[in-house]
């Protein structure tokens, strides 16, 4: 039988000025490393059909599948601020649409695919290392309940792409609800295209927020919607202690999910300050700027909207400004939520945010590891015993019993039982997350001795991250000294 993929390609039906149209390049000698079985299945396709050598080829990029639509986006976007008008898809190719078994659109985009007409004299291709690292953290995201763009499947290309040195190449297979970003509407915005801007904003109405459709003021409607989603899912970056790293506008989803994984890392310290990208040298986009930043971000998308908004500019502005202004209001009910589960507490009471920040501090000052810390106080909270894991994580112990005190008072304000505290906390603290030493040594297992067995033992642990895995407990475990990944780095 033949691979089937049951393309729609409606971005493709849009104007010729949205993309260029562009087949894969051949690759030499493609070999899966990894296929996503149940999104797969999720996306109506067969799994079984897809680890043949057909389907190794179709997701290198070799052969291009019936109903295909191969096309490179173009978009422009301020990258850590500023702009350049045009960037686009300079390695990824968008094969085509599907729609899932729940009737969500997705797209299927090959990243590491071959050059494009955006590629600025790259050669368009992937190293297998940051394939792998965007594979073990966009389903590590998913799997932690973060919107997120998902990896179907990595394949080997069977060719090296130089870099600093000769690495193995490959492609990963990427699934989104969409690609189109903030700098999607900024490309069409900095050409004064109001009319491709229209039609962008209709399309994303109609695949994104249907619910718009027919609203009385569409793009002011629009522009709430997306400030509302990317406000939750910021809040839902720092809940977990995710690092972004790279969040220019062209990296800024307009669906709300999350994008992009190059220099992105999860904190073991607790530090707001954290950075990890090696190119963020200025700590634009540190743990604790992502709020931030992402209001910068869809203030950059208002500015793109405003030709629609209406005939009179300070108007318009006036308007835009009211819906941005929704963003902190959002950001911290979102956010301030989030940090009550994490601590146990099932309802909201004045001085409970203060509390929760005094643990913060607490933790920065000590450099508690964040997701153990909060991970072993739901043990905390079910047997005042385990206590001792949590002061564990402090350099100076005590500072966890001043605070543990008042927790334990505030908790007991409430009429939950212990176990269904500590199962409240598990359920939101995750005992896994993809650390960056754990994500470095499947890298260099598969890099330099094309040993994937590291690999696919991490994707399974990270498949089950609110879940006690006896047998995987050292996963738990943050970096020795020695293991301390400081920097991380852009697949370019």
């Amino acid at each position: 039988m033949t691979v089937h993929f049951p393309f729609q390609n409606s971005y493709s039906a849009l104007p010729d000025t949205f993309f260029a149209r562009v087949a894969p390049t051949p690759v030499a000698a493609p070999r899966l490393i990894k296929l996503n079985r149940p999104l797969a299945v999720q996306l109506g396709l067969d799994p079984d059909l897809l680890e043949t050598p057909e389907g190794a080829e179709i997701l290198a990029g070799k052969t291009v599948p019936a109903g295909a639509d191969p096309i490179a986006m173009a978009y422009a976007g301020h990258q850590f601020g500023q702009f350049v008008p045009q960037l686009g898809d300079g390695r990824a190719i968008l094969l085509g649409e599907v729609i899932d078994k729940d009737g969500v659109r997705r797209d299927i985009q090959l990243k590491g695919s071959g050059p494009t007409p955006f590629s600025r004299r790259g050669d368009g291709r992937a190293a297998l290392g940051p394939v792998l690292r965007e594979y073990v953290v966009s389903e590590a995201m998913h799997a932690l309940g973060i919107p997120t763009t998902r990896s179907l499947a990595a394949v080997v290309t069977g060719e090296h792409v130089i870099r600093e040195t000769a690495l193995p190449g490959a492609v990963l297979t990427r699934v989104a609800s969409s690609h189109i970003r903030v700098g999607t509407f900024q490309y069409f915005a900095v050409r004064r295209d109001t009319d491709a801007i229209r039609r962008l904003a209709d399309h994303v109405i109609a695949r994104h927020y249907p619910e718009l459709v027919g609203a009385e003021r569409p793009y002011h409607a629009l522009l709430g919607s997306v400030v509302a989603r990317q406000a939750d899912l910021v809040a839902r970056w720092l809940l977990i202690g995710f690092i972004h790293g790279v969040m220019n506008t062209d990296n800024t989803s307009i669906s709300g999910e999350t994008i992009d994984y190059g220099p992105c890392a999860f904190m073991d310290s607790y530090d707001p300050a954290q950075v990890f990208s090696s190119i963020d040298e200025m700590g634009r986009y540190a743990y604790a700027n992502q709020p931030r930043i992402a209001l910068w971000n869809l203030t950059r998308l208002a500015e793109c909207l405003l030709p629609l908004f209406g005939e009179e500019q300070e108007k318009a502005i006036e308007q835009a400004q009211e819906i941005l202004g929704a963003f902190p209001d959002i950001f911290s009910k979102a956010y301030q939520a989030g940090l009550r589960q994490k601590v146990g507490l099932f309802t909201e009471r004045d001085g409970d945010e203060a509390l929760i920040q005094d643990l913060l501090d607490a933790m920065a000052k000590n450099a508690a590891d964040f997701t153990l810390t909060f991970r072993k106080l739901g043990d905390a909270a079910g047997d005042e015993a385990a206590g001792e894991h949590v002061r564990a994580q402090f350099m100076d112990p005590t500072a966890f019993d001043e605070w543990a005190k008042r927790w334990r008072e505030r908790i007991a304000a409430e009429p939950q039982s212990a176990a269904e505290r500590q199962a409240a906390i598990h359920a939101v603290n995750p005992a896994f997350i993809p650390r960056n030493h754990r994500v470095e040594a499947v890298i260099r297992a598969a890099v330099d001795n094309d040993d994937y067995a590291p690999f696919e033992e991490l994707v399974k642990v990270l498949a089950k991250p609110y879940e006690e895995q006896p047998a995987y407990a050292a996963y738990q475990d943050p970096p020795l000294p020695d293991q301390r990944v400081l920097r991380t780095f852009c697949g370019t």
